[in-house]
């Protein structure tokens, strides 16, 4: 039986038609978009997302969680009167990181450079009053010009102090014990001012009316953070107090004084130890550490403003004296 013509609705369409002119001219068929999607869909999800598995397992001596709970620690501690730096040096020894000598200098870049997110931090809630400062700086405002200058000059001691004394505080301060003991110091007496009334919120000073000499004692309370686990907030706060600024005004311009101190540490670090840094732990978890620490140190900066308008700081003494004990009783056990 002769077949006669195929019916139309029978043809093969345009697609299979091209199809089997590539095959005929040597070519292979291109796969239809939604096959390639399903096949796509059907693999594993290590061969799905093996790139970024690749880049994360690669990113040198920290994993992805270990940079996270960097970033996170630093952040919600870092403007907290409880000190970041005895925080995250406590951590690198409970997850073993950074313990070998060659590695010291590393991490401790580290945790200097994940304070950027903190910085930014600041930097975005506080943008109204910088762009005050930056007015003052060019004599279009006399309130931001006088903030301006005390927030230099208030930085200068611990600068001072710390670019001759580096190498001793670093060698003989940045270790479990000093930190531990200036938790519990700086816890008791927290708790003492706290009960006379000296750290509780009350009017006083504003920014606007700040002087050189506010800004130089303050900034010699600051000089007292340099030793680990003292905390540089719980320093320039107490000091602004003491000189007579409201607590609002003692918050702001801690502050405002940790942008200028945590941004110059954070650059002379970098141009040290960046590059160790980036050879010990990649570029990939500092930028993690970075980002958890900016969402972190935001959530942390609300919750403080909001808690001091009715608070004093009493609470803050009586967790520093708890991670004290809780701290020395670990190293005391050999657990870190």
């Amino acid at each position: 039986m002769a077949l006669g013509s195929v019916p139309a609705r029978c043809r093969a369409g345009p697609p299979v038609q091209r199809a089997r002119q590539a095959l005929r001219g040597g070519q292979h068929p291109r796969r239809p978009v939604r096959a390639r999607r399903s096949e796509l869909r059907g693999a594993p999800l290590t061969a799905r997302f093996r790139p970024l598995l690749l880049l994360v397992a690669t990113a040198g001596g920290l994993s992805l969680l270990d940079a996270i709970l960097f970033g996170l620690v630093e952040g919600f501690t870092e403007y907290l009167p409880i000190s970041s730096t005895g925080h995250l040096l406590v951590l690198a020894r409970i997850l073993d990181v950074g313990q070998a000598p060659h590695e010291e200098d590393a991490i401790k870049a580290y945790g200097i450079a994940i304070q950027s997110g903190a910085i930014l931090a600041v930097l975005g809630l506080y943008r109204h009053r910088f762009a005050t400062m930056i007015e003052g700086a060019t004599g279009r405002s006399e309130s931001g010009r006088r903030v301006l200058v005390a927030v230099l000059l208030a930085f200068v001691p611990a600068a001072v102090v710390g670019l001759i004394g580096e190498r001793v505080i670093k060698d003989a301060l940045f270790g479990v014990w000093p930190v531990v003991v200036a938790w519990a110091v700086g816890g008791v007496l927290v708790i003492v001012f706290s009960r006379h009334g000296v750290l509780a919120p009350r009017d006083g000073l504003t920014l606007d009316v700040i002087t050189p000499r506010h800004a130089l004692l303050i900034g010699l309370a600051q000089v007292l953070a340099l030793w680990p686990g003292t905390s540089r907030s719980l320093a320039t706060i107490v000091g602004a107090l003491l000189v007579g600024l409201s607590m609002h005004a003692a918050v702001e311009f801690s502050f405002l004084l940790g942008f200028v101190t945590l941004s110059a540490a954070t650059g002379y670090e970098i141009v040290r130890h960046g590059q160790t840094m980036l050879d010990a732990f990649g570029w990939f978890t500092p930028l993690v550490g970075l980002l958890a620490a900016y969402v972190a140190a935001v959530v942390s900066i609300k919750w403080m403003i909001g808690y001091l308008e009715h608070h004093d700081l009493a609470i803050f003494g009586w967790y520093r004296i708890g991670v004290a004990a809780v701290v020395a009783l670990l190293v005391a056990r050999g657990v870190i």
